[in-house]
């Protein structure tokens, strides 16, 4: 059957099916060829979008911005609203809602984007959540579709360091809907929430995905097509910084851990930022404090060929413009 997901939202990658999900990588990749040989669509003409950001951002808020314009909608950049403060979420939806086609939301709480989703009456996209990040996940499959040669249901997809968080989260979910080999790769105490995994593996025995998690670093990236890792501190989570490097220093994506995968093709990916030199306010911070010149990935690894990073953050362009295409054009 055809796939039309208009006016839906896009909130996390549990409320589509493979197919679905399959079509937004299929248009994604279209909308680059296009792009890249200078055919303007205007598929997004007439349109207005407001993008709301409680957190910073580089990737998210570039990629909307130019998708959108690429496309001849119109964007607003709030971050100084009276959502939460002196508005109701809810009643700011419903105002949104008039003057908008579509809603972007970047914060901290899920809560937040599903109360936009609900009482919006327009597509609402999740940007970031500190559950997940749906928009990242397209962009990483495109990805591995560009340099991993076989098909997502083929592929052994290892991500390595907090496995519950929000990409930790947004992963697994994604592999599980692609029939992907998932593997997270951490210690015990930052698994996933039991819940979520056993929801995942039932979606899995649908799709045919594998999902595993392990402590044991050698077995669990051995014969990896892709090396995931995230930073080892989120946003509003600088307090456990310490805490975070004691346990996920021996976690770090090295040169070590991409020997042990026994792949020379392997590709190596990381949502950005990436603290892999201390050419950062942070990174200095970190060293003066810890004597850490590098975390969760090494410069080596992030500068190899095996690195597909910077391709991966251009694609958040393409994927986020095939989310407003499929659910508002």
């Amino acid at each position: 059957m055809p796939i039309n997901l208009k006016g839906r939202s896009f909130i996390t990658l549990k409320d589509f099916t493979p197919e679905e999900i399959k079509y937004m990588l299929d248009l994604s990749a279209d909308l680059k060829r296009k792009k890249r040989a200078g055919i303007k669509n205007d598929l997004l003409r007439g349109k207005n979008i407001v993008l709301i950001f409680d957190k910073t951002s580089t990737r998210t808020r570039c990629a909307f911005e130019v998708a959108a314009f690429d496309e001849g909608a119109n964007v607003t950049f709030l971050t100084n609203s009276q959502m939460g403060k002196k508005e109701s979420v809810e009643d700011t939806a419903k105002v949104l809602g008039r003057y908008y086609d579509g809603i972007e939301f970047r914060g901290f709480k899920q809560e937040t984007v599903d109360t936009l989703a609900k009482h919006a009456g327009v597509p609402v996209w999740n940007g970031l959540t500190d559950l997940y990040h749906p928009t990242q996940i397209l962009a990483d499959f495109l990805t591995v579709m560009e340099h991993v040669n076989k098909p997502l249901n083929k592929v052994k997809f290892v991500y390595a360091g907090d496995a519950r968080n929000n990409m930790g989260n947004s992963l697994m979910i994604g592999a599980a809907k692609m029939g992907m080999h998932f593997v997270g790769v951490a210690p015990k105490e930052l698994f996933p929430a039991e819940a979520l995994l056993a929801e995942m593996r039932e979606v899995a025995k649908e799709t045919g995905a594998v999902i595993e998690l392990t402590d044991n670093i050698a077995e669990g990236v051995k014969d990896a097509d892709v090396l995931y890792t995230d930073v080892w501190v989120s946003m509003g989570e600088e307090a456990h910084f310490e805490e975070r490097i004691k346990q996920l220093k021996a976690y770090q994506v090295n040169m070590e851990m991409i020997e042990k995968t026994g792949n020379p093709d392997v590709i190596f990916l990381h949502c950005l930022p990436a603290f892999h030199d201390m050419e950062t306010e942070i990174g200095k911070e970190i060293y003066e404090q810890y004597g850490l010149t590098e975390m969760e990935v090494t410069d080596e690894v992030f500068r190899s060929k095996h690195s597909k990073a910077f391709d991966e953050a251009e694609n958040r362009m393409h994927t986020i413009k095939a989310v407003m295409v499929a659910t508002m054009a």
